[in-house]
């Protein structure tokens, strides 16, 4: 069983560490995806809260300021650490201690206790508030958002495994962490089942979406209107891909399903339209080059569109211009693309894996496939598109039943919860030493 604890108590502030991506990063680019949009949705809900937040992150240019209010109450500090550009995610390892310094220094600045917790993203940020925590005696609370042993299992062609350095690395934070936050009940048993995480400390807490901004269009803005203003013709019929362009996420096998569904049905030539929304990140096999000369070599160049990252109202029109959102990745932990998707009432075709079968409800806001066959994806397809209107309406629910502000709401838990179990460990551990300070005294 997964535990969900909750023992009330003051938080004035938060140190977000978020190494290796900075949430005024663009998502769908280089390393910026869900969990930027994660660290700033939970970051400005916090303090709406009353509760501050600082994010520390790798400084990537000279040109950067040395802190940013990204919001109110919301703070981006850019640490230097390393060279400014150039370096991969494998090479950040390296310059852990240099950002580990320059996260301790802007503490010692201030009066002791001036965090009251540290909330670490990925593995990177891990190591980094593992030594924070114990320098500060604060609870460590950290978000995994991908497992390098899930994703080795999982790899798509062409794709590097996970080296071990992640996996050993992975394993030391999971140790040490006082709560572990999972997006679903699958990443947490894969928690406790690949990494030996203890069940009490770990806590399902599913990220949300943006109900207000991620909408269907209302009489004065409805789907015609989406589709003008994404320049997409009114008969169309349009597949939605958003995210980074990388093996993982397989956006290939979207364009393999486009052309199955041509030469199942040649006429629909004349109207299918395959949106490609993103950038690379990773290695050279990932580049929209090779995108595009897939497309050309299955007969569909016409029909594929590229798009670069789209701003977030931006992206909320073309998920509300689109017919159905296709997300055939081979793993994802949550699939954040898929319920903004949903939010907007476009129902989605997701593989099933990860936590996509908890962010797409089957047979209900679209359908789940199993499997990387094209056919079983262009069948899907089809499903969805002969039963649009009843999906939609389901994706809309089920889209609402996550928010934000419930995401944040259930970290605050988390967080005060740890912070309450570490102080009463403390009392415990100083009146075990005052026991044995007044026996010594006696004798």
């Amino acid at each position: 069983m997964v535990s969900r604890l909750h023992v009330p108590g003051p938080l004035q502030r938060v140190a977000t560490l978020s190494v290796h991506t900075s949430p005024l990063d663009q998502p769908g680019a280089g390393d910026a995806g869900g969990m930027n949009v994660y660290i700033v949705e939970v970051s400005r809900r916090l303090a709406a809260r009353g509760i501050a937040v600082d994010v520390f992150t790798r400084a990537t240019s000279s040109d950067l300021p040395p802190v940013v209010e990204m919001s109110p109450g919301v703070v981006v500090r850019h640490v230097p650490a390393g060279p400014f550009e150039g370096l991969g995610k494998e090479e950040l390892p390296a310059q852990l201690c240099a950002f580990t310094a320059a996260v301790l220094r802007e503490e010692a600045q201030h009066e002791p206790g001036y965090y009251d917790v540290v909330h670490s993203h990925y593995w990177l940020s891990g190591q980094v508030g593992w030594l924070a925590r114990d320098r500060w005696s604060v609870p460590l609370i950290h978000s995994a958002h991908t497992l390098a042993k899930v994703k080795n299992a999982a790899l798509a062609a062409g794709d590097r495994p996970e080296p071990r350095a992640r996996v050993i690395g992975e394993e030391q934070v999971v140790a040490e962490a006082d709560r572990l936050i999972a997006n679903t009940d699958d990443e947490a048993r894969q928690l406790v089942q690949h990494y030996g995480a203890d069940p009490r400390r770990t806590l399902v807490v599913p990220p949300g979406v943006d109900l207000d901004r991620f909408r269907p269009g209302d009489r004065a803005h409805d789907r015609s209107t989406a589709r003008r203003a994404a320049g997409v013709p009114d008969d169309a019929v349009v597949l939605l891909f958003v995210g980074r362009i990388q093996p993982l996420k397989a956006p290939d096998l979207l364009l393999e399903a486009a052309a199955r569904m041509l030469a199942d049905d040649p006429a629909l030539r004349g109207r299918l339209r395959v949106q490609v929304i993103g950038a690379p990140s990773g290695s050279g096999l990932e580049a929209p080059r090779q995108l595009q000369e897939m497309a050309a070599r299955l007969g569909i160049a016409d029909l594929v569109h590229f798009l670069p990252p789209q701003p977030p109202d931006r992206l909320a029109e073309h998920y509300r211009a689109a017919d159905v959102a296709v997300v055939p990745s081979h793993n994802e932990s949550f699939g954040l693309v898929a319920l903004e998707a949903q939010a907007c009432g476009t129902p989605v075709v997701a593989a099933a894996v990860g936590g996509l079968p908890t962010a797409v409800r089957d047979g209900v806001s679209g359908v789940l496939v199993a499997g990387r066959d094209p056919a079983d994806y262009a069948a899907a397809v089809r499903a969805v598109l002969a039963r649009r209107e009843l999906l939609s309406a389901g994706a809309r629910r089920h889209a609402a039943a996550f928010s934000w502000d419930r995401t944040a709401d259930s970290l605050v838990e988390a967080y005060t919860s740890a912070a309450g179990e570490l102080a009463g460990a403390g009392r415990r551990l100083a009146g075990g030493l005052h026991a044995v300070a007044r026996a010594q005294v006696a004798r």
